[in-house]
């Protein structure tokens, strides 16, 4: 068994990485001109999942939780340091869908950020069609529709 000792020191050892740092696909592009691609997202808190709720914008729309969410973990975007839902409404969907996808990684707990942060995001594959239209889909085949 490990000593109280020894547990402590290990347990200070280890540190917690709580931003991390993304480049957008497009970029953010401001009142002038300028594009904003590099940026840093925090690790969310409870109250960062719950006060958006409380948002009379996603009590009438809850896809709008989103934009309130990002608006609350996104630190940094270029030179923007205040990042609100003016921002995050403003980013082109590949950049939302982007930093929605890093949202879920860094936040589901058992992400290994290293690899995140160092690997290239892929494209989604599609699924190819060795004859044409008339093929089934998997999907199609799932759902009983072939």
């Amino acid at each position: 068994m490990l000593s109280h000792e020894m547990m402590s020191k290990d347990m200070s050892e280890t540190t917690l990485q709580t931003e991390f740092e993304f480049t957008l696909p497009r970029g953010y592009v401001d009142e002038e001109g300028n594009v904003h691609k590099e940026g840093r997202m925090r690790l969310a808190t409870a109250a960062d999942e719950i006060k958006p709720l409380n948002d009379p914008r996603v009590q009438e729309n809850s896809s709008y939780l989103t934009v309130v969410l990002l608006s609350r973990v996104v630190t940094q975007l270029g030179t923007i340091e205040d990042i609100d839902t003016d921002v995050i409404e403003s980013l082109f969907v590949p950049d939302l869908e982007h930093l929605q996808r890093l949202y879920e990684q860094v936040n589901d707990g058992s992400t290994d950020f290293e690899e995140l942060m160092t690997q290239p995001e892929n494209e989604p594959e599609l699924p190819e069609s060795s004859t044409g239209e008339d093929d089934d889909t998997e999907a199609d085949l799932e759902m009983g529709n072939a």
